[in-house]
């Protein structure tokens, strides 16, 4: 994996439990079937459960040193910035990622927004238009919690766009893609790919759980008896938004513990592809060292 700088201690832990890397694996190709991908699978990873806790933490350790080089190289000029964009039926774990993946990183250098339903105001823009104002800065890492993909997906499955709407607002998305990595910005794209049937079980784990209730939403029911058009729509998106500079990754998502291993990774990758660097001094650092000494 060769990620520069990060710790020769943390890296050798980093690697341990990862007998591949798992990006190409979950990367979205041409041919590519969302129907074939095994929601339970753990691509790339040779550990179980029971090493996830050690390797999750190995990793933030990885992550939040190339997270606070990255920071810090914005400060001295640098222009990059990472995206985040993460999709996924109700319960597919979204908020863990948040969490327990970029959690472990300086939130000063973090840029997070989860998209709900478009306001008045919103809706008076083009759809777009809410998602530029939310676009990481340099030396930011953003986290969209849901997307602009939401107005291709609930917008086909829900009938709330002609077809055409639909078409003209991919050929939207990609032309924003290409603008935003043509800026410096490393777009990631997971959708978090959880079965129906474990969806199922952590739906009826909210309904059980007095402290889970605030999560539990009516409207995922009903959203869930789209299930197939929503899969449908999924594979729609990858169809007309995977791009080279802008791919998705189809992560597996019944295993909570791979899924936020697996953007972990995708994270570290992202930013190791970047290649940051400590800023060097504007100033004497000897001189400074005798400063200090004499006040």
């Amino acid at each position: 994996m060769g990620i520069r700088d990060a710790g020769r201690h943390q890296l050798a832990e980093f690697e341990t439990f990862w007998r591949e890397d798992p990006a190409p694996l979950l990367r979205v190709g041409p041919g590519f079937v969302l129907a074939d991908a095994d929601p339970a699978a753990s691509p790339g990873f040779s550990g179980r459960k029971r090493d996830a806790a050690e390797a999750l933490a190995d990793g933030a350790g990885v992550l939040s040193r190339l997270q606070e080089m990255f920071f810090a190289d914005s400060t001295a000029g640098g222009t990059r910035s990472v995206l985040l964009v993460l999709q996924g039926m109700d319960t597919a774990g979204k908020g863990g990622i948040v969490r327990h993946v970029v959690g472990a990183v300086d939130p000063g250098g973090v840029h997070y927004h989860a998209f709900k339903a478009p306001t008045e105001e919103e809706l008076a823009h083009d759809f777009l238009w809410r998602v530029r104002r939310e676009i990481p800065r340099a030396g930011q890492v953003g986290v969209f919690d849901r997307s602009h993909y939401e107005d291709v997906l609930i917008g086909s499955v829900r009938k709330l766009a002609s077809d055409e709407v639909i078409e003209q607002r991919f050929h939207d998305i990609v032309a924003f893609e290409e603008e935003l990595v043509a800026n410096g910005t490393v777009i990631v794209k997971v959708m978090l790919h959880i079965s129906s049937k474990e969806q199922k079980k952590r739906l009826a784990d909210r309904l059980e759980r007095p402290d889970k209730h605030w999560k539990y939403n009516p409207g995922d029911v009903t959203e869930r008896l789209l299930w197939d058009d929503y899969q449908a729509a999924y594979q729609r998106v990858f169809d007309e938004t995977a791009t080279t500079d802008a791919p998705w990754f189809v992560v597996p998502a019944d295993r909570k513990w791979y899924a936020r291993l697996a953007v972990q990774h995708l994270l570290i990758d992202a930013l190791n592809a970047i290649d940051p660097h400590w800023p060097a001094p504007d100033y004497d650092i000897e001189h400074e060292k005798a400063r200090l000494a004499a006040s």
